[in-house]
């Protein structure tokens, strides 16, 4: 191979920014899809379609140029979340508090499929953060604060992803990508891209012990934090990346960047390219600047100051994981056996979903065992999140924001759907829809109710926006969406980095949604007891709702089958989840995680 042929290799572009003519041009190894960036209508034909194009310019033989497929890349991290109609699967944090590794490797292998029906090769999960403080906006994609708890479903989820335990890809796998190397759930007050402030001890026992896990799996390829450790960017950091990870490890897959994480390695991006590849980054996420880091890497080479070793070292790692893929027997996307499969988004692939919602709530209060509810009783359903899929889903689904709303989750059902199912005396009120909950005024409609049922929480969001802390935008980096109409997807989308503020600055749900306190009090008012359902991707400071409500139960994010939380309220299945986080009792001041505990890491009340 030429040198321009191995940096083409070591080039990640986003589809967006470049076309599948320059794929072949460039020699572009792998191109990815950021959040809110679909092709066409955005279901799977399109997709199939994309990547076809993409796969014919990568195998082009014209000019005597070498053929060798591109590798696409997306965030599939609960469901194939990125395409309108897929099963949206709860987020890692209620797979956790479900505590049943194998029904989480089960939706991944339902993922698999459903990435597959796309045409798409590799998903850049599972996410085994280990957050240890919950203002993290990224606590929901991590199983738990426990070690262990994370690494027990790593490796099988890596194992289900792809189909296959040994470092191969089977016939109906994905590759899977362990992410974020490493340390990433442990930033001082949990600010996203921050600085893990640990020893080398606690660095090893709790934030690497999900990554020996995936690695005996067989996960094929690792993305690099974009934090950092002890004031050192992960994205430079040689002795995690060669030392440890490939070498102490033994990892021999290919080790990705993150969202232009090579960007604040140093001033010059030169350096940065330098320093990252001698690092032992492999392929090089570089959304929108691909053409740039081709020249700059090219130079660092030509200069010495690259070798051209770890060159031919990266280069033989993103063949090797293409080889261990079936990407030179595979044929081309339109013509594999799962591409635009019927079973995507299928009633089966719910089902699957829908069990995992089961399971995965955690019942917190229940005062005169009010709960299950009697399916005959006048229910009064209300609450901004009774009937909204998006805030359900939460953030990367369909945008890398999430989406608020019912419009852009197709398929699944949202709470109120599903209690409206089994439930044929239940009433929504539309004084708890997102419209009133905007003037905080929590009025409910006239009417003869036996209970309350108020569906409260927070909005979606994602890495970064998602945040508890000081107001002031502190992430150095690009957000993981690339610029231009097709990626937004609403206000919440088209923020640049300079715009990316924090979802508040208080964890007390009481401060940052005064509209859900506002409804339960009015249903109190009317002499109803409250059963409360708290959506969020994190535990909230729950003091006030939770004393005025009878019942109380922590759903997390459930995905698109909010059916899942009307059986478990009725009871077709009993309250069976555990707190994978401590939940707690006030705000946490200063640097240090919340102190003061309502609930520990395990706590869950069982019905039935």
């Amino acid at each position: 191979m030429t040198l321009a042929q191995k940096v083409g290799q070591m080039t990640q572009a986003e589809r967006m920014h470049v076309s599948p003519e320059e794929v072949r041009e460039f020699h572009i190894g792998s191109v990815l899809s950021g959040g809110g960036s679909a092709p066409g209508a955005n279901r799977p034909a399109d997709w199939v379609a994309m990547n076809d194009e993409y796969w014919a310019a990568s195998m082009s033989e014209e000019d005597g140029r070498l053929a060798v497929p591109v590798l696409y890349g997306v965030d599939a991290i609960h469901g194939s979340n990125n395409v309108l109609g897929a099963t949206v699967f709860p987020h890692n944090i209620g797979l956790g508090a479900a505590r049943d590794p194998e029904l989480a490797a089960e939706a991944a292998r339902i993922t698999a499929r459903e990435v597959l029906a796309t045409g798409v090769e590799w998903t850049f999960a599972p996410t085994l953060a280990v957050a240890q403080d919950v203002r993290w906006g990224r606590t929901y994609e991590s199983f738990s604060a426990d070690p262990e708890v994370a690494a027990s479903y790593a490796g099988r989820i890596v194992a289900a992803l792809q189909d296959a335990s040994d470092g191969s890809l089977g016939p109906d796998g994905i590759a899977a990508c362990a992410k974020h190397w490493v340390g990433d759930g442990g930033t001082t007050a949990g600010v996203d891209q921050g600085d893990t402030r640990i020893l080398e001890e606690e660095l090893r026992r709790v934030h690497a012990m999900p990554y020996r896990d995936a690695l005996e799996a067989g996960a094929l390829t690792v993305m690099v934090s974009l934090s950092m450790w002890n004031q050192r960017r992960c994205h430079a950091h040689r002795y995690l990346i060669e030392d440890v990870l490939k070498g102490e490890m033994g990892f021999q897959g290919l080790v990705v960047s993150d969202w232009n994480g090579i960007d604040q390695v140093a001033e010059e991006y030169g350096e940065a390219v330098a320093q990252a590849a001698n690092a032992g980054i492999d392929l090089f996420m570089v959304p929108e600047q691909w053409r740039r880091f081709i020249s700059a890497l090219t130079s660092q080479v030509q200069s010495g100051a690259v070798p051209m070793e770890r060159i031919d070292d990266a280069v033989r790692r993103i063949l090797r994981v293409k080889a261990a893929c079936g990407l030179f027997s595979r044929p081309r996307p339109a013509q594999r056996k799962w591409s635009n499969h019927s079973s995507f988004g299928s009633p089966a692939h719910r089902a699957v979903a829908r069990r995992a919602v089961r399971k995965s709530l955690v019942l917190l209060k229940n005062e005169d065992g009010i709960l299950p509810l009697d399916p005959a009783a006048r229910v009064l359903v209300a609450g901004k999140n009774a009937h909204d899929r998006g805030s359900q889903c939460g953030g990367f689904t369909v945008a890398w924001q999430g989406v608020s709303g019912n419009d852009r989750i197709k398929g699944g059902t949202s709470v109120w759907e599903g209690v409206r199912a089994v439930a044929p005396h239940a009433v929504l009120s539309e004084g708890g829809s997102a419209a009133a909950a905007a003037t905080g005024s929590g009025e409910l409609p006239d009417g003869e109710f036996d209970v309350a049922l108020v569906v409260i929480g927070e909005r979606p969001y994602a890495e970064g926006m998602g945040d508890i802390r000081d107001p002031s935008p502190v992430r150095p980096g690009a957000p993981r969406m690339p610029a231009g109409p097709e990626a937004a997807a609403g206000p919440e989308d088209a923020a640049g980095p300079e715009a990316l503020q924090p979802y508040g600055q208080s964890l007390e749900l009481a401060t940052l949604h005064p509209e859900d306190l506002a409804v339960i009090r009015s249903a109190r008012a009317r002499g109803l007891p409250v059963v409360a359902v708290l959506l969020s991707g994190r535990p909230l400071v729950v003091t006030r709702e939770l004393a005025e409500s009878t019942a109380f139960v922590a759903a997390w994010l459930p995905g698109s089958e909010g059916g899942g939380v009307a059986d478990v309220l009725f009871g077709k299945a009993g309250f069976r989840g555990t707190l994978p986080f401590a939940w707690p009792a006030n705000d946490p001041q200063g640097d240090d995680p919340p102190a003061d505990i309502l609930f520990p890491v395990g706590y869950g009340l069982r019905t039935k």
